[in-house]
């Protein structure tokens, strides 16, 4: 142990708990007074401070114990010792034990710690334990350094990447040679043809293919000059007129005298790489029509269909710069339901309604006897099925497009899984797209796992992330803290780092933040359907008297509870799954209990549905129960509208400006959100937001100016910051016009599928360049991660019960 590096405030309490032995005793009694085995980062500071205020503050406050709780993110204690976890700056680590009686001091790696953990969980301590160490396999790969560069992978690489390349004896040169004259559409030779037979050849037809082009109109297109540039070695690709074409081999010249970063990224942004796309994504009801709200169906399924035509236009631009008559391909695939329960998932192939040719491709689960499954099956049951699953939906798609697709994207843990088969089979880039990683979203899911296996199989989804974040290419993000977090809390990635399901295995290096993997890619709201409630002329007036009957209507329906008695009141909207994690219930009891809120405003509610047999979902039903609970409780049923519907994404669109027309706001209470595409929906509409900031939405929303930030698990503060925005907004009626327009600059500054769709394209191109020219596609960790595959994986998957398959 001595030889681990010791940080300074390690050393300064070291000394701190030998020189001032009585404070620190009583700080570790205070500790041990909590009885909890495992306490939080909120726990530690609010028992420190508890001792302070007993103590009278003396000698604890400004001390190197203060500094060390300051950075400890969670603790483990038995009898004899307490175990610290601190977190030195994002996702760099420390860790120590104490002894409560001697007061000796330890510094101890990783693996000792998730192994006490382990004791304290199981009551002893295994004599063995797989260690999962995926660090080795990186020790000479290029890694970020600095917290602020965690999140722009792709510029790291190009810096770091592009002079070493063409230092290497020219080899550099040669790679990027036989790079330009891979690329191929349909058997159609594209921007080199091998008759260009080295560098030199190359530069010297560039060259002459300048002077020849100079004697050009710039608007001349590819045809008029095809026959002077094809005898050089040139082929379609380089751009669709002169002056583009100029541009794109004057990159090339540059980057062969003195490579740059930039001059890399934005040549290889041109190249004609990326023809087809497969987009991964089996849980679920995935469809265009009356899904959204049905279990495992929520904002996964918007941002897929928005990204698909967000892409298809950007790859119709980038064709068209080419100079290529050429219609991309882009394929969803998800499961194909028999009991489809009305929606269009019984359907094989459906086209993207917005797109020219992107369509969804579905494909049924089988059994081993190679039955179609009929029925809808949880996200958290689905592992069994994934495997074989995976197998048919290539051959599938393989037909569909007439060959491989340039790009895997996978969503979620089992569509990221799901693309890292493919991915491996068919020799493809592969990105990933997590939405949520679920060991973050439930307290102490991977040391209990074990409590929760029969609902949740928690070890075989946490199997699958591991596997499939370290197989992909590059992964994309909506914001930074799911990445790396804040200064005060972990990132979502930062959270596989290390970790422990104890009986089964232990993680010791799991994934790295600073690994250039990673890419921040904020996707955005279709403007189209979302757009400000100010823009009349784009307003759908016709449904406006669906919205009042919806909002304000008086008859009784089977799928809404609630009549608004004081329609003159500030409307509060939410619109969600019912799910615990969404926490609507949660918004109904702040609102509940909140006296002042009561008296400004109404609460609409659009979750779930009202009859909880309409559900299949457990999970869901409990929460729909809940939410009867509450009404009846407090007697709700005059100040809340609760709408047990699936809104069409018009509808949706327009009730968002509906509420906006009313002065109203919307409300997204989560105990988590990855991102938050309804924050983003509200704000485009001018809708005043009040956001989670455990996620996505606290980078979202610049607080107090595009929005508010809400704590769910402070319910009360939550309501009374509400009532103070009504009050402010009676007070002065501009208020809600400022903090309106404050999200709308947001979003357009921030937030759009156009921005998503440029750099989604350029990165899937540099990451397939750096693929092919170096060994980024990292070997050796793909089969330690197929042995994971086939020892953990595997049996865990088999594991799950015959009644759930």
């Amino acid at each position: 142990m001595s030889s681990l590096p010791v940080p300074d405030m390690v050393v300064q309490l070291q000394a701190y708990l030998q020189q001032h032995r009585n404070l620190a005793h009583q700080m570790l009694h205070g500790l041990q007074a909590l009885d909890q085995p495992f306490m939080l980062r909120s726990e530690l500071h609010d028992a420190f401070e508890a001792v302070c205020k007993e103590d009278g503050d003396d000698g604890l406050h400004a001390s190197p114990f203060e500094t060390v709780i300051e950075h400890a993110q969670e603790a483990a204690q038995d009898q004899a010792w307490i175990y610290m976890a601190l977190r030195l700056r994002i996702a760099r680590w420390c860790y120590l034990r104490i002894h409560l009686e001697t007061m000796v001091l330890e510094v101890i790696d990783v693996s000792d710690y998730l192994a006490f953990k382990e004791h304290l969980v199981g009551g002893g301590q295994p004599e063995w334990t797989l260690e999962i160490d995926l660090e080795p396999f990186s020790r000479e790969f290029y890694k970020l350094q600095e917290a602020d560069s965690i999140g722009r992978g792709v510029e790291f690489l190009n810096r770091r990447l592009s002079s070493k390349l063409f230092e290497d004896l020219g080899k550099g040169d040669r790679r990027l040679l036989d790079f330009l004259r891979v690329h191929q559409y349909r058997d159609q030779q594209l921007m080199l043809t091998d008759s260009v037979k080295d560098v030199k050849q190359l530069r010297d037809a560039l060259r002459r293919a300048d002077k020849e082009l100079s004697q050009i109109a710039a608007e001349a297109g590819w045809p008029e000059f095809q026959p002077l540039l094809e005898p050089l070695g040139f082929r379609p690709g380089w751009g669709r007129n002169v002056a583009r074409t100029r541009e794109t081999m004057r990159l090339l010249l540059d980057i062969l005298e003195a490579p740059s970063p930039v001059n890399l990224e934005t040549f290889l942004s041109r190249i004609p790489m990326i023809f087809s796309i497969a987009i991964i994504s089996p849980h679920g009801y995935f469809g265009q029509s009356n899904v959204l709200g049905r279990p495992d169906t929520g904002g996964q399924v918007v941002y897929i269909l928005d990204q698909v035509r967000a892409l298809e236009k950007e790859m119709y631009a980038r064709f068209d710069e080419q100079g290529l008559d050429i219609d991309p391909q882009i394929v969803v695939l998800t499961r194909l339901i028999p009991e489809a329960d009305g929606t269009t998932c019984d359907q094989k192939l459906e086209p993207i309604v917005g797109t020219r040719h992107a369509r969804i491709l579905r494909v049924p689960f089988r059994t081993q006897q190679g039955e179609t499954v009929p029925h809808w099956i949880s996200r958290f049951e689905i592992w069994p099925w994934l495997e074989r699953y995976a197998d048919d939906a290539r051959q599938e798609l393989l037909a569909e497009l007439g060959g491989r697709p340039d790009l895997i994207v996978g969503n979620y843990s089992d569509g990221n899984l799901v693309a890292s088969l493919l991915s491996e089979e068919l020799g493809i880039t592969q990105c990933n797209v997590a939405h949520a990683l679920e060991k973050t979203k439930y307290l102490y899911s991977d040391l209990y796992w074990k409590d929760n296996e029969e609902q949740y199989h928690f070890s075989t989804q946490f199997t699958a992330d591991l596997i499939a974040m370290n197989t992909a290419d590059f992964i994309i993000t909506s914001t930074y803290q799911e990445i790396a977090g804040t200064h005060d809390s972990l990132g979502q990635y930062e959270s596989h780092m290390s970790y422990t399901l104890p009986g089964l295995y232990r993680v010791v290096h799991g994934i790295d933040p600073y690994d250039p993997k990673f890419n921040i890619v904020s996707p955005g709201a279709d403007d189209t359907v979302y757009f400000p409630y100010s823009h009349s002329e784009n307003r759908l007036t016709h449904l406006h008297p669906q919205i009042e009957a919806l909002v304000f209507g008086t008859e009784p329906r089977e799928d809404i509870r609630g009549n608004l008695q004081d329609r003159d009141k500030f409307l509060i909207f939410t619109m969600a799954r019912m799910d615990h994690i969404k926490n609507i219930t949660g918004l109904v009891e702040w609102f509940a209990h909140s006296p002042a809120l009561r008296e400004q405003a109404n609460l609409v509610v659009v979750s779930g549905y009202v009859d909880p047999n309409r559900s299949s979902d457990e999970e869901e039903r409990a929460q729909i129960n809940r939410m009867h609970n509450l009404m009846n409780e407090f007697k709700l049923d005059g100040q809340v509208r609760w709408l047990g519907l699936h809104l069409e994404k018009s509808l949706a669109g327009e009730l968002y400006r509906f509420i906006a027309d009313a002065r109203g706001v919307f409300v997204q209470p989560a105990l988590f959100e990855a991102f938050g595409l309804t924050v983003i929906e509200a704000m485009s509409s001018g809708l005043p937001t009040f956001a989670t900031r455990y996620g996505g939405p606290l980078e979202i929303i610049e607080d107090g100016v595009s929005g508010f930030h809400l704590d769910p698990n402070y319910g009360e503060q939550a309501a009374e910051r509400m009532a103070e925005f009504f009050r402010q907004c009676r007070a002065d009626p501009d208020y809600w016009t400022r903090i309106s327009q404050g999200g709308l600059r947001r979003v357009e500054e921030h937030y759009t599928w156009k921005r998503y769709a440029e750099r989604m394209m350029t990165l899937s191109r540099v990451y397939g360049f750096w693929k092919y020219v170096t060994d980024l596609e990292r070997t050796e960790t793909r089969r330690y991660l197929q042995m994971l595959y086939g020892l953990q994986f595997r049996p865990l998957a088999a594991r799950i019960s015959s009644t759930q398959r």
